[in-house]
């Protein structure tokens, strides 16, 4: 991901690359020569780096476990962040970040790649015209060879892959998730030691459920990488297969008149066409790029804060509790549990102030 996004900085007509941290400097001067760039100050501290090269911003792409500390240095420096997904390997040290992206006054915001597709954006204007959504749900089914860690992981796909669309849900739904019965388990013929295979069940703040069903270990009739998604709603339902345009079929209301198939056509034009706002302007992470440049330059809140961000990342916490346990299991019990767990572990006096003066998990009951 690193190499991506080097390319993705050097090809972008908003920013440039002045600076390249890693613990190995020898790969990233490999890095940067794989990819004809010279003139960007390399080192081992985010920090120093940034100084030297009076850099603006920091992009965090490394592995999720260095999130918690690389952020912290970077917006305590005075750079605003836009960090790759997960916020954190833990909702505690999510919050924590919350409260130290507060107190430096510097924005963190998570790059979620999956809000960035076009047809995703296009899916979302349409249920915004149906009304209530009473059902939506993901299949996703893909099968793999990873090798390596993923192949070993606990709870792979809940942990590594399902927070992509747990997130998009949010932004589909504008909602929060209230709580989630879960199931985990592993094919007889999986390659993977841990789980690869969940169902989960969320209920949403305004009444909708939300049903996720995948397996990483699923040859054969594979879905695209998004899954396929269908919703039902008070007035009709829709369908996105992932990739492509999605489709919609409206319901006559309850006073029988019939919907205008020339409205229906022209709004689904639109939607195919631009979808809505920066999210259309890119996909995947050119588009958090270019979201993250914008908040910058406009002080607009972008959709990936991590404030918010930190709800997706607490339904896959939760959904993996449901598992363990087999109970259902409230999102705002997560959020309690690892609120008092980030306030025993935080070391910075400024940051703990913070997060004392939330009163309860970032501030919202």
């Amino acid at each position: 991901m690193g190499r991506n996004w080097i390319r993705l900085l050097a090809d972008s007509p908003d920013v440039t690359l002045v600076g390249l941290v890693d613990l190995n400097v020898a790969a990233a001067e490999a890095a940067l020569a794989d990819a004809g760039l010279s003139g960007v100050v390399v080192g081992t501290s985010v920090a120093e780096v940034a100084a030297a090269s009076d850099a603006q911003a920091v992009v965090n792409v490394t592995i999720p476990a260095a999130h918690h500390p690389v952020n912290v240095e970077a917006l305590f420096a005075g750079l605003p962040v836009l960090c790759e997904k997960p916020v954190a390997p833990t909702v505690a040290q999510g919050l924590s970040l919350a409260a130290a992206a507060e107190v430096s006054g510097q924005l963190l915001m998570i790059s979620q790649s999956r809000r960035y597709y076009r047809t995703l954006a296009a899916f979302r204007e349409q249920l915004s015209t149906l009304g209530d959504v009473g059902v939506i749900t993901t299949e996703f089914f893909k099968a793999p060879h990873f090798g390596g860690f993923r192949e070993e992981m606990e709870h792979v796909l809940l942990v590594d892959m399902a927070i992509h669309p747990f997130d998009a849900v949010r932004y589909l739904l504008d909602q929060d998730p209230v709580s989630v019965y879960c199931e985990e388990f592993n094919p007889s013929w999986s390659w993977y030691s841990g789980d690869a295979a969940a169902t989960a069940v969320f209920e949403f703040s305004g009444g909708a459920r939300y049903v996720y069903t995948g397996s990483w270990c699923a040859d054969g009739l594979e879905t695209s990488w998004n899954g396929t998604w269908r919703a039902n709603a008070a007035g009709g339902s829709a369908r996105w297969d992932g990739e492509n345009d999605p489709v919609l079929e409206r319901v006559a209301p309850a006073d029988g008149v019939a919907p205008d198939p020339v409205a229906d056509a022209v709004g689904l034009a639109g939607d195919a066409a631009s979808g809505s706002g920066a999210a259309a302007s890119a996909e995947e992470i050119g588009g958090a790029l270019a979201e993250f440049v914008d908040a910058l330059r406009t002080g607009t809140v972008p959709s990936g804060e991590v404030h918010s961000n930190v709800y997706s990342l607490a339904m896959v916490e939760a959904a993996v509790l449901s598992s363990s346990t087999g109970a259902k299991v409230r999102i705002a019990d997560v959020l309690d549990a690892a609120y008092a767990e980030a306030l025993a572990a935080e070391r910075r006096p400024d940051v703990t102030a913070a997060l004392e003066g939330w009163g309860v998990p970032l501030g919202v009951r």
